[in-house]
């Protein structure tokens, strides 16, 4: 076991995990204005600044449709639901991620196959990804989609993925929720794959203040269906129901925030990647760092480390904490050993994720990081 001596710095004022404060400084002028012409123009559900909201996240990340909702979770949903999964399929998908992702699965009766993770990027491992399609061909599951986890801001390796995807005929979601603002080899998140889902809750890269979330497809079909399933399966109008729905729209005044965010979001990536680097440089002795892929970008959702086999995880983050400096654990336990998910298929032995949920550990990252706050976190681990 390794020991750590408490170090013996002057703790700096409490460095925040993500600093919303300081982003709602920045801007709260806009913010305010904004809420007042909703508040003024009265239309909370649906408003003009929903539909401005989608045309300029669509233009943002190069996709045709985009098809805002209630939160991250219903984006994974609707997508679920317009590709008609349910019952007999099965939908493949990273054990080292948040609940979200299998939960939907679950809820339309479909079988959620948890597959291992690469311990470079801790996106989905496309070997296991194999093992497990053939583990529920055994058990009699019809294969129907894939949804790699864009983990931690980086994009999964989709130009491996894709190939193993179109050979087995299964749709891809692009489970965006960290890395909604990050590219994969020239092309923005939200383009790839069938569809794209994130999340804009707000602590994500691009967050709301309450809950949102947003679908990105190319599928001119596909978008209808979603349109119509976010308010209960609508026809021409909201009494002509075609189809069973959901209630999931995203209201005005979060659209009109999310507006208002947009305007300083590269901003804030760029501060993001040059704090990531500046971290990456200093640790690299410490721990392992994070990779990003060749010809990528991530949108640093959480800047997270794989600690030294033997460290005690936890003491560390107790003297951290007690030097102003927050961490976080994503994920301390793997989603195929978690009590709701214990009956559901693997894609045999998960080792990678079982190792990492015992020695990752997440430092504070914001596009209000500073640059001396970066130094002491470095120098106080």
């Amino acid at each position: 076991m390794k020991t750590m001596q408490k170090q013996a710095e002057t703790p700096m004022k409490q460095i925040q995990f993500i600093d919303l404060k300081a982003q709602q400084d920045r801007i709260r002028p806009q913010i305010d204005e904004a809420i007042k012409r909703v508040l003024d123009h009265g239309k909370y559900i649906m408003g003009p600044e929903v539909k401005a909201l989608e045309e300029k996240l669509a233009k943002f990340c190069g996709a045709k449709h985009a098809i805002t909702c209630a939160n991250g979770t219903d984006a994974l949903q609707l997508v679920l639901m317009a590709q008609g999964i349910g019952p007999g399929d099965a939908v493949f998908l990273p054990s080292f991620t948040f609940t979200a992702t299998p939960e939907v699965v679950a809820l339309l009766g479909a079988e959620p196959v948890f597959v291992d993770v690469l311990p470079d990027t801790f996106n989905m491992d496309p070997d296991s990804l194999q093992k497990g399609i053939q583990a529920a061909r055994e058990k009699g599951l019809t294969p129907r989609g894939v949804i790699p986890v864009d983990i931690f801001g980086q994009p999964a390796d989709y130009d491996i993925l894709e190939p193993i995807a179109q050979e087995n005929d299964l749709w891809i979601l692009c489970d965006a929720a960290q890395s909604f603002g990050g590219s994969y080899k020239g092309r923005k998140i939200g383009s790839l794959g069938d569809a794209t889902a994130t999340s804009f809750f707000p602590a994500k890269p691009l967050g709301c203040y309450g809950d949102g979330g947003c679908v990105f497809t190319n599928d001119d079909k596909m978008a209808d269906t979603l349109r119509s399933l976010r308010v209960h399966g609508k026809g021409t109008d909201k009494y002509d129901n075609v189809r069973i729905g959901v209630n999931s729209r995203l209201d005005t005044i979060q659209a009109a925030i999310l507006l208002e965010k947009l305007k300083i979001f590269q901003d804030e990536l760029e501060v993001k990647k040059k704090m990531a680097n500046a971290y990456s440089t200093s640790l690299t002795d410490f721990a392992e760092t994070p990779v990003v892929l060749e010809n990528c970008t991530s949108a640093w959702a959480q800047y997270t480390l794989v600690l030294p086999e033997g460290t005690d995880r936890g003491a560390l983050q107790t003297q951290l904490k007690e030097q102003g400096i927050p961490t976080a654990v994503y994920y301390p336990m793997p989603l195929h050993q978690q009590e709701a998910y214990k009956n559901c298929l693997t894609a045999g032995d998960l080792n990678v994720s079982e190792d990492l949920s015992t020695r990752v550990l997440s430092l504070p990252m914001s596009g209000y990081l500073k640059d001396d706050e970066v130094r002491y976190i470095v120098k106080c681990l």
